[in-house]
């Protein structure tokens, strides 16, 4: 069975660093495309940062510079290091990937970026 779980998020000060993983169970992460997305209050989702099998990255304009995605394959999880965070990218967090037609997603995470 074909699980994601996302952990990490918190309540962190404007300027503050968080690092959120997701744990995947049921399939092979290194073998796949993984992505973090996030949807604000009364907002899309839309897509954070992409990490493909290859290990190449690539990132939203909103948060280029700021983070990192990655991932550990003998722990089957992928990270976003997230830095210099600010109060626009408080939202929830969800890891994803796609194997044929199906989109998996694990539950979320919050962040909230405030003073």
């Amino acid at each position: 069975q074909v699980q994601l779980v996302e952990s990490g998020g918190g309540l962190v000060q404007p300027g503050g660093s968080l690092r959120l993983s997701c744990a995947a169970s049921g399939f092979n992460l290194s073998i796949y495309t993984m992505k973090w997305h996030r949807q604000a209050p009364g907002k899309e989702r839309e897509l954070v940062a992409i990490i493909t099998s290859g290990g190449s990255t690539n990132y939203a304009d909103s948060v280029k510079g700021r983070f990192t995605i990655s991932r550990d394959n003998a722990k089957n999880t992928a990270y976003l290091q997230m830095t210099t965070l600010k109060p626009e990218d408080t939202a929830v967090y969800y890891c994803n990937y796609v194997l044929g037609s199906i989109g998996y997603w694990g539950q979320g995470t919050q962040v909230t970026v405030s003073s």
